[in-house]
């Protein structure tokens, strides 16, 4: 059963009453989020998805909202997140929870993350943003934009390395599998300790590499692709043995479920390594984690790393350092094709008011800006790509197309911002729905501590 907030917040409890009120008295910026929160527009998006009178209470929204907040707000993990709600008289009455009341378990918080999904956080932003235009705080006529890399919770990715993590996954799903049913996989046979041995010594060879060891490297790989093809015929077998058993628990239709998966993505990423081997290194789909299949390498020409293995973010900022409009991309696609639906994302919530848009020339190309004129943008900051004409140039050097340019480098400082403070630099959640539900969390966090700056 869906509950909305605390009934508790009525009326003070006992303990409330006799110690000293200085204990409860929350910061000024959790005092003004605590307000932004209360509007009851935020929590129909939880009445519309979850409201039914069946079932346990959960947790109350109004409890889980200001838990993320707190969460994404000082970069906290869920245990961690718990306890200091626990030993704070003032984060607690921060989230709505009396002396007496439990606070949510972490585990309770990662299911309802899960279980709300990356739409409500959407919608949650959406409607923060409309009421912020409302009251006057934006008011969204101008908009700068630009794109940046969120990175999944993986290591480096490397063709052996990905063999040797598959040998090793599906070896422990058999290998418990086993324990829960017995008499299957009796002729499955562990490699996972002459894997990790060519593995390391691949390792060892590529460190000290001269040019001199290429029939040494291309020998252990070999040695490598051909355990990890054994390992996938022998995991079928098993599948197949499953298969035969029909009365099975959830956790072992679980692992089922989770080995399979496991010998299709094995599979792809032996068949990347051949191709590899034989001097292929252009595969448009090609795999770079188990763990998160959707995960692609970036290569946003940085200094600091050349790529990048994550999602591309879009992210649309309007005036005052609010951000109306992002979108987290399951393909690396070029920027000058985000403009258009980055744009119309932003119109939806502001409708004609839009006026002024700057991006970086990644965004430009002659059929944006024109798109971008005849839709009532009367000032398009956009510098063109490659040599320009001497009419171009003139045009770029209008003191309101700079004015626009220095407010579109202010971007780059916003995102710079969002990965330090509010964990856009890697998302922790895998998966392209946990990606998108830890962006939007971060971004929503941004937008009511700088809605607390501004007010």
């Amino acid at each position: 059963m869906l509950r909305l907030d605390n009934n508790s917040q009525e009326q003070p409890s006992f303990w409330e009453s006799v110690l000293p009120p200085e204990l409860f008295q929350m910061n000024e910026e959790l005092t003004q989020v605590d307000k932004l929160l209360s509007d009851e527009r935020l929590l129909t998006p939880f009445q519309q998805k979850f409201g039914t009178s069946m079932g346990r209470p959960t947790t109350a929204v109004a409890t889980y909202l200001r838990m993320m907040y707190l969460k994404y707000r000082y970069q906290l993990g869920y245990e961690v997140l718990v306890k200091e709600v626990k030993d704070s008289f003032a984060w607690r009455r921060f989230c709505h929870l009396s002396l007496e009341e439990r606070v949510p378990e972490s585990t309770t918080l990662i299911k309802l993350t899960h279980k709300y999904g990356e739409e409500t956080v959407k919608t949650l932003n959406e409607i923060l943003v409309l009421k912020l235009k409302e009251s006057k705080v934006v008011r969204g006529k101008k908009l700068r934009i630009d794109t940046t890399v969120v990175e999944s919770d993986i290591h480096y990715p490397t063709d052996t390395g990905l063999l040797n993590d598959g040998i090793r996954v599906i070896t422990r799903a058999v290998t418990k599998l086993k324990k829960l049913v017995p008499g299957i996989g009796s002729r499955f046979v562990k490699h996972t300790r002459k894997a990790k041995k060519l593995y390391l010594r691949l390792v060892k060879v590529m460190k000290g590499r001269t040019g001199k060891d290429e029939k040494a490297l291309k020998e252990t790989r070999d040695k490598l692709v051909k355990i990890s093809e054994k390992v996938i015929a022998d995991g079928q077998t098993v599948q197949a043995e499953l298969e035969q058993h029909r009365e099975k628990s959830s956790t072992v239709k679980g692992l089922t479920k989770r080995l399979g998966n496991w010998l299709e993505a094995v599979e792809k990423i032996v068949g990347q390594t051949k191709e590899v081997i034989r001097g292929n290194r252009h595969l448009p789909r090609r795999l770079v984690s188990l763990f998160d299949i959707g995960a692609r390498p970036i290569r946003k020409g940085k200094a600091r790393i050349d790529t990048e293995f994550g999602r591309k973010v879009f992210i649309g900022e309007t005036d005052h350092g609010i951000i109306s409009t992002y979108e987290v991309l399951a393909e690396n696609l070029a920027d000058v094709t985000l403009l258009q639906s980055g744009v119309k994302g932003h119109r939806r919530l502001f409708r004609k008011r839009l006026k002024a848009v700057a991006g970086d020339r990644g965004f430009y190309s002659k059929a944006n800006e024109e798109w971008l004129q005849d839709t009532g943008v009367r000032q398009v900051s956009i510098p063109a790509r490659g040599k320009t004409s001497a009419e171009r140039r003139t045009y770029q050097r209008q003191s309101w197309f700079r004015r626009l340019q220095r407010f579109r480098a202010g971007g780059e400082a916003k995102i710079s911002l969002l990965k330090r403070k509010f964990g856009l630099r890697r998302s922790l959640m895998r998966g392209d729905a946990g990606t998108k539900i830890w962006v939007g969390q971060g971004i929503f966090t941004h937008n009511l501590w700088q809605a607390t700056r501004i007010a």
